[in-house]
Parts: structure tokens; sequence; C-alpha cells
């Protein structure tokens, strides 16, 4: 029983991994049999991942009893970033109230770090680093780790995870121009001066900047980006 459940949760880190950085590609038909015999999970443990998966949103069911990786679009990465402002910026706005100097420091570590680590995988340019990705994702967290709410905690993380699979998108279109380590900078400033409608509006239009890279793109080539072609194309 053991086993099975050790399986089972292997399977799923994978497959979520796989989600998040578009290497399962939005609105693709998930081949169950080819992820058992090229990764080495049993066919149980990755129909468990999978269900699991889909009550998260990442993955669908379709008609056929197969599986899809979930679709994305501009309508819904718009929507999505307008609730994670809301919802993150209500953390936020919490952790102001609540945080002490453990939480401050934190903060500052966790910008420090951000700020020191490459944003491109040395290996392949084109893709995030997973070192940046996980350092991205402790600033966040440090942001509204003193938020007092579990709930709203629960949905930030859900949100927070949802938007990783179009940031992973936009790296090849960052052009330079766009400073990171000043956007993040400023944040935190704000934050530790515990000024929370700056450090809220700062956030929103952080999380917007990433979305627009998107955005204009569509709206520049009169289409959308190819991996989103291939959602509104109707997968593969």
């Amino acid at each position: 029983m053991t086993k099975k459940l050790s399986l089972t949760e292997r399977a799923y880190r994978q497959l979520r991994d796989d989600l998040l950085t578009c290497r399962l590609v939005p609105g693709a038909k998930i081949n169950i049999k080819d992820i058992t015999e090229t990764q080495g999970f049993s066919l149980g443990a990755v129909r468990e991942a999978l269900s699991r998966l889909t009550s998260e949103g990442f993955v669908i069911q379709d008609e056929a009893r197969g599986f899809r990786v979930a679709p994305i679009s501009i309508g819904d990465l718009t929507d999505l970033v307008a609730v994670r402002s809301d919802i993150e910026g209500q953390c936020l706005r919490r952790a102001l109230e609540k945080g002490g100097l453990d939480w401050e420091a934190s903060i500052v570590s966790a910008a420090h770090r951000l700020s020191k680590t490459p944003t491109r995988d040395p290996q392949e340019a084109s893709r995030l680093s997973e070192e940046y990705a996980g350092a991205h994702a402790a600033f966040h967290h440090a942001l509204v780790a003193a938020c007092d709410s579990p709930w709203l905690l629960r949905m930030r993380d859900w949100l927070y995870a949802q938007s990783e699979r179009y940031r992973y998108l936009t790296v090849p279109m960052a052009d330079g121009d766009r400073d990171l380590v000043h956007e993040h900078a400023e944040i935190v400033e704000a934050a530790l001066a515990r000024d929370a409608d700056r450090a809220t509006a700062l956030l929103a239009n952080h999380l917007m900047a990433t979305a627009r890279l998107l955005i204009d793109r569509q709206e520049a080539k009169g289409g959308p980006p190819p991996e989103m072609a291939l959602v509104a194309g109707g997968g593969v």
C-alpha cells in the first residue's frame, strides 16, 4: 500500500511539473501509455495522479474518457490575472498588518536570492531555469507568508500555480527591456514601509506586465502565440 502511494505521489509531482512548464502542451491529449513506458510509473499511479490534477484544474477529461492538458487562452489569462491580483493583494494587505521582523527579513532574503539567480536555463536559453522558478515562487510566498487567513493563502497558491503555465510561455518573448529586479525591489520597499495601497498596486502592475507579453503578441500578430494557436485549433 505504501509503495502504491509513493508511486502515485511521484507520478503526480512529475506530471504537475510537466504541466506547469508546458512540456505537456496546453490542449494536448495525454498519452497515458507513453507516460508509463517513459517514466516508469504504473498505469494505476498515472491515472490516480491525473485524477488529482483534474480536480486542481490542470487536466480535463474529454468525451472519449481520455485526458487532455487544460487549455489556455488570452481571455482566461486576463481573468486569471485579475482574480490573482485581488486575492494576492488581500493576502499582502493582511501580511502587512500581521508581519513582524522575521517576516521582513524573509522578504529581503528572498528578494536578494531572486536578484542573483539567472532567469534562463543555461542549457536551453528559451526556457525559464528551474532555479529561478523556485526563487521566484519563494519570493512571492515570502511576501504573503504573514497573512493570517489559511483560505486566502490556499486560493493564492492555486492561482499562482495556474499562472505559472502562462509565465513559462512568456520567456521566449522577453526582450530585456523589463527590469524585474527593480520591480521586485519596489514591492519590497513598499511592503517594508507598510504602505498597503502602494504595495498592492505595484504587485498588480507586476503581474499584469507579465501577462501583457502574451496579450501584446496576440494584438500585434493578429492571433495567439503558437502554443495558444494549438489550443484554438483543437489540440493535437
